[in-house]
């Protein structure tokens, strides 16, 4: 059961319909250990500390947390993103639009320039900007320290409904062009992002790439300004121009040696907003679980571009052809021709 299959699976991806139907075997949760449940730490985003333990409400019981805590870098959650009124417009307009089917049981609606990861090619006219409606959720982003100057090129919403069994196999975003910082807003239920430490090779996920651009966000959690990220990307420039691409896959961002084994939990509260970034980004491989999914749960994930595409970048053209087309904003009443 490699091949495409019409709930929307294909390869080793399954959903309830194609394990049901199709005879799929079930992988949803085969990446998930009882070794890792035991080994397990909940992240609190009042303290900005994992803790020991499985439950992810379990961060709720703040300042009264039990056992040892670690340091887990790479983690913004901002709680009550949006408010209820706002949640539930968001969901009313999303519904208007039609969905695509996708993989693991999700629907999906994407936004932005159509991408070959793999071939390294991108179609910056496929990008036709976002429905108005969302236009305030990119507004309110500076409002968010480490999101100063996030400029959107990417906006996926996602559908997970139970009884498709939705999840999300674990992964890297892509590093080659998709940028350092990806922000998730989070509706309907509080739910969980499982992440565990990735061990397989740099030549996946793009994360090479990692090491001909810099970090955004410095080790304090500030945002470098331009000049500050242009310089850096010269130095990189100067000092990997003659070399190829080696098994060593150097991040500016510090590896996290307090976890050698188990799982790291990241409740994402209905809501909320969840920014990857740093080391939770480009060291951690993150999914979500079936179990996970109680009741239907919708999110938006935003993506930027990396240095390399931006003005001081060296494919600063594509960059501009992207970014021109995010600032484009439509109607999806008249686009859909709702109510006529």
């Amino acid at each position: 059961m490699f091949h495409p299959r019409p709930c929307g699976c294909k390869g080793q991806r399954t959903c309830l319909v194609c394990e049901n139907n199709y005879g799929a075997s079930t992988s949803h949760s085969s990446w998930i250990s009882e070794e890792d449940r035991e080994h397990s730490y909940v992240y609190c985003p009042l303290c900005e500390l994992a803790w020991p333990g499985w439950a992810t409400h379990s961060w709720k019981s703040h300042p009264n947390h039990e056992g040892d805590s670690i340091k887990f870098p790479g983690i913004k959650l901002v709680l009550d993103f949006v408010s209820e009124e706002e949640e539930n417009d968001l969901l009313t307009h999303i519904d208007e639009i039609p969905w695509d089917s996708s993989q693991s049981g999700r629907q999906k609606q994407n936004y932005g320039p159509k991408c070959n990861f793999k071939k390294r090619r991108v179609v910056p006219q496929a990008s036709s900007g976002y429905p108005l409606f969302t236009k305030f959720i990119q507004s309110r982003f500076n409002t968010v320290d480490i999101l100063q100057g996030f400029q959107t090129v990417e906006q996926c919403s996602l559908d997970y409904p139970t009884e498709r069994g939705a999840s999300i196999d674990p992964h890297i975003d892509d590093c080659w062009i998709w940028g350092e910082r990806i922000p998730t807003l989070s509706l309907l239920i509080d739910s969980t992002l499982t992440l565990r430490k990735y061990m397989g090779p740099n030549t996946k996920y793009n994360l090479t790439d990692t090491k001909n651009y810099p970090m955004i966000i410095r080790e304090n959690g500030t945002v470098k300004d331009d000049k500050e990220i242009e310089m850096e990307l010269n130095e990189l420039y100067l000092k990997n121009k003659n070399l190829e691409d080696t098994k060593n896959n150097k991040n500016n961002a510090s590896p996290i040696k307090d976890i050698e084994k188990g799982v790291v939990r990241v409740p994402m509260p209905r809501r909320s907003l969840l920014i990857l970034y740093g080391p939770a980004r480009y060291d951690w491989e993150h999914g979500i679980l079936r179990e996970d999914i109680p009741s239907r749960r919708v999110c938006i994930t935003y993506r930027e571009l990396t240095p390399t595409y931006l003005s001081y970048g060296p494919k600063v053209e594509i960059g501009e052809h992207i970014l021109k087309a995010s600032k484009y904003f439509w109607d999806h009443v008249k686009y859909y021709k709702l109510g006529t």
